[in-house]
């Protein structure tokens, strides 16, 4: 093996002893890496994993054990027991070592140092197993600034990754998933963890997912790719408890983008993300569901918080604000042809477009039960809902207040040929928006 040595920071000084220490793992590592024989790091079971429970048969973690986040009421207060996997001490060439041995042993649980950065000059081996990686405080995994570009880790199919505790950075590649890459058939954890600073030339710059991904208490922050800047998904996507901020696509996508599968969004801040094409959230051909998170301060040419283009959308007390459609239609949410969604319980409040809708655009299918749409603005026409030809917008017990448009419809718009139902006898007001309150054939708006 050449002499090319990983480097690594850790973050404090090294008790004293530590050289010698390092010196003895160099030693036992370096036979690891070329024979599989790294017997200082040795292999804990997968099954030993923080939630994981193992099956009589052979030790591994029942399917899908690990990936409930909920306890039970008499579960609550109980302090959770750590696990305690095999240590991998601050030195880049351990971490691969012991990934490549638990690749051959069929798993492991492994602890990472804290205060300590891995910082590595080749990417980390495919995992193909049941691997937990825990880290503590302050522990990273990175790219060396001067190293070739590479993702820096990647889930094959059967693979299943748990990172808890847990920075990601500094990953680039032409491809998908500069930070995270899980192919299809693979299966990937993030808890309590930051995947930050990672570009992809393609999709997917925190994240890309083709499998199933569970994101749980993280930030997927200030990642950059073309479409899907924080995540790309093709297949299932869960996002508990976390924030997507401050990420940016090339295309679409700041925060999140779909292309089929399924997304499920809960208790979550979807925030300041940029597109330049659609959307904070950008779902093609998706059924998604997205409850009790806060979508605020997302720009993008059009359709500034989401962009629905085809499948399902079930918004349910979701809060949408200044969000931004910087150069076209739909502040907050754009429902593009052959969409259907609800939205109950929420409020689109003080989204801004310079062309058409300042809070929504429907050119589909469009119901909202028990929702605000309040101080949106237009730079043309309907400054809180804008409705297309061929569209149908139903709204129960909604009210639509103090929206202004520039042109025309400062509370709904509606095209010749779409259909709008207040259904005011459930309480639905159209009201105190300018120049008017409604545009179009919009039956029971006054003004």
């Amino acid at each position: 093996m050449t002499d090319q040595r990983h480097t690594c920071r850790p973050d404090l000084k090294q008790p004293v002893g530590g050289d010698r220490t390092r010196s003895r793992w160099w030693t036992v590592g370096l036979a690891g890496m070329t024979g599989l024989a790294l017997t200082t790091v040795a292999v804990a079971p997968a099954a030993n994993a923080a939630g994981r429970t193992p099956t009589a048969s052979d030790g591994q973690p029942s399917t899908g054990s690990h990936r409930d986040d909920d306890r039970s009421p008499s579960d609550k207060g109980k302090k959770e027991k750590k696990s305690k996997g095999t240590p991998v001490p601050c030195d880049a060439d351990l971490l691969t070592a012991a990934i490549t041995l638990a690749n051959a042993r069929g798993g492991a649980v492994l602890d990472l140092a804290k205060d300590c950065t891995y910082t590595l000059t080749d990417s980390l081996p495919t995992i193909v197993v049941s691997l937990v990686l825990n880290g503590g405080k302050k522990t990273t995994i990175t790219r060396a600034a001067a190293a070739d570009n590479f993702r820096i880790l990647n889930v094959g199919t059967g693979g299943d990754l748990v990172l808890n505790h847990l920075t990601i950075t500094g990953g680039q590649t032409a491809g998908d998933g500069a930070g995270v890459f899980v192919e299809p058939g693979g299966q990937l954890t993030v808890r309590h963890s930051t995947i930050t600073g990672n570009i992809a030339g393609d999709e997917g710059g925190g994240i890309a997912n083709n499998g199933t991904t569970r994101i749980e208490h993280s930030t997927i922050d200030r990642n950059t790719g073309d479409i899907g800047a924080g995540v790309a998904n093709t297949g299932l996507l869960t996002i508990a408890k976390s924030q997507l901020s401050q990420n940016t696509a090339i295309e679409e996508g700041g925060g999140v983008a779909s292309t089929g599968g399924t997304v499920e969004v809960r208790k979550s801040t979807v925030k300041a993300n940029h597109s330049a094409l659609y959307g904070g959230l950008a779902l093609a051909d998706t059924i998604s569901t997205i409850t009790d998170t806060h979508i605020a301060q997302n720009n993008a040419e059009e359709g500034g918080g989401i962009r629905a283009f085809g499948g399902q959308l079930t918004l349910r007390s979701v809060g949408l604000s200044q969000n931004a459609a910087t150069n076209g239609r739909a502040g907050a949410l754009l429902v593009d042809p052959g969409t259907a969604v609800v939205v109950a319980d929420s409020a689109v409040t003080g989204n801004t477009a310079t062309g058409d809708g300042g809070g929504i655009v429907n050119t589909a299918t469009l119901v909202a039960r028990h929702t605000k749409v309040i101080e949106n603005q237009s730079g043309d026409q309907g400054g809180g809902i804008y409705n297309t030809d061929g569209a149908m917008l139903t709204l129960f017990t909604v009210k639509v207040v103090k929206n202004t448009a520039v042109t025309d419809g400062g509370g709904i718009f509606n095209e010749l040929g779409g259909t709008v139902e207040l259904n005011t006898a459930t309480g639905t007001v159209v009201v105190k928006n300018r120049p008017n309150n409604c545009s179009g054939d919009v039956p029971g708006c006054v003004g």
